[in-house]
C-alpha cells in the first residue's frame, strides 16, 4: 500500500509518542511518560504491542549489537540495559543528584556504537539540560551543556555529522564528530525557527543527507537540505509531532509519533502514530555497543 497522505497507523493514543526506531523489520517507539516500550508492524496499520513497561519515564532506546531483543535505554535518571529476558540492569545514573527534579529525554546510538542521551528538568528550566555521551569502557561525559529540552541527536550516514535540537528555543545546531573518540567540534547554527513554526523535536537523517524534523506544536514535519534550506513540509492532523523515523521494507515510510500531553482539548489524531511514504529512504538503525556494566 502506498501512503500519499499522513495516515493514522494505530488505534492507540499515546501520552507522548517518542523515540521511534526501525529495528528488525518492525517499528519500535516509547510512550515516554508512561514508561512503555512498544512495537508496530510497518506494512499495515494495527494495534501497538507492549514490549516493556517501566516504573520511570522511558525516553528512547537503541538496539544492542549482538543481543537480539536487547535495548540500551535512557530511562528515569540515567541509562539502563533492557535485556531480551529478565530485569532491567542499571548502567549509569546521570542526573539522580541534580538540584532540580530531572529525567532523561531523547537518546540514540551513533554509527560507532556510542550512546548519546539527553536530560531535562521536569520544569523545563532553561540551561539545565545536558547531552551525555556514553562510550563503552569509559565513564559517561557531558558532551553539550546549557540546553533546555535536548532532542535528537541525529547522525548522518558516516556518523561524523550530528544535529541536536533544543526544542523550546527553536534551535537545531550541527556539530562535527570525531569518529574515533566522539569528541564534538565546530558547533554551528543549522536552524532557527520562530514559535509559529513549532519547536524542533525528533529528527532523522535520510540517505540523501537531508534532515527531517518533527515540529512540536507546529502540526508538521519538515525536510531540510544540508545547507539549511527547506525542501518540503508535510502537514499533519496532530498538533504535537514528537518522534520520527524512516522505516518499512524499503525505509521510505516516515513514521511519526505524536502527543496529547498538555493539550486542553486533544483532537482525534493527537497521540496517534502516523505514517506517510516519502521518495528518499532513510538510514538503517544504529546499534549500541553492549555496555560494560551489563
Amino acid at each position: 500500500m502506498e501512503l500519499t497522505e499522513p495516515t493514522v497507523w494505530s488505534t492507540d493514543r499515546l501520552e507522548l509518542g517518542e523515540g521511534l526506531r526501525w529495528v528488525d523489520d518492525r517499528l519500535v517507539l516509547v510512550d515516554l511518560l508512561a514508561g512503555r516500550l512498544l512495537e508496530a508492524d510497518g506494512d499495515a496499520p494495527g494495534p501497538l504491542r507492549e514490549l516493556r513497561r517501566l516504573d520511570v519515564p522511558l525516553g528512547a532506546v537503541a538496539p544492542v549489537a549482538g543481543r537480539r531483543g536487547g535495548w540500551l535505554a535512557a530511562a528515569g535518571t540515567g541509562v539502563t540495559l533492557l535485556p531480551a529476558a529478565g530485569d532491567p540492569r542499571p548502567v549509569a545514573d546521570l542526573v539522580g543528584d541534580a538540584p532540580e527534579p530531572t529525567r532523561m529525554n531523547d537518546a540514540v546510538a551513533d554509527r560507532h556504537g556510542r550512546f548519546w542521551a539527553g536530560s531535562m528538568t521536569y520544569a523545563a528550566l532553561p540551561g539545565e539540560g545536558t547531552l551525555y555521551l556514553l562510550t563503552p569502557g569509559a565513564a559517561p561525559v557531558p558532551a553539550v551543556t546549557g540546553l533546555t529540552i535536548p532532542n535528537g541527536p541525529a547522525f548522518d550516514a558516516t556518523g561524523t555529522t550530528m544535529y541536536l535540537a533544543d526544542t523550546p528555543r527553536g534551535e537545531v545546531d550541527r556539530f562535527s564528530v570525531d569518529p574515533g573518540t566522539g569528541a564534538l567540534h565546530g558547533r554551528e547554527p543549522f536552524l532557527r525557527l520562530s514559535p509559529a513554526d513549532g519547536g524542533p523535536d525528533g529528527m532523522t537523517v535520510d540517505a540523501a543527507g537531508h534532515l527531517w524534523v518533527a515540529l512540536w506544536g507546529g502540526s508538521a514535519v519538515r525536510r531540510y537540505r544540508p545547507d539549511g534550506t527547506l525542501d518540503r513540509e508535510i502537514r499533519l492532523p496532530a498538533t504535537q509531532p514528537a518522534g520520527i523515523c524512516l522505516g518499512g521494507p524499503d525505509l521510505r515510510r516516515l513514521f511519526i509519533g505524536t502527543a496529547r500531553v498538555g493539550l486542553d482539548a486533544a483532537g482525534p489524531a493527537d497521540g496517534a502514530l502516523l505514517a506517510v511514504d516519502v521518495p528518499v529512504p532513510g538510514l538503517p538503525a544504529a546499534y549500541a555497543t553492549a555496555p560494560d556494566a551489563s
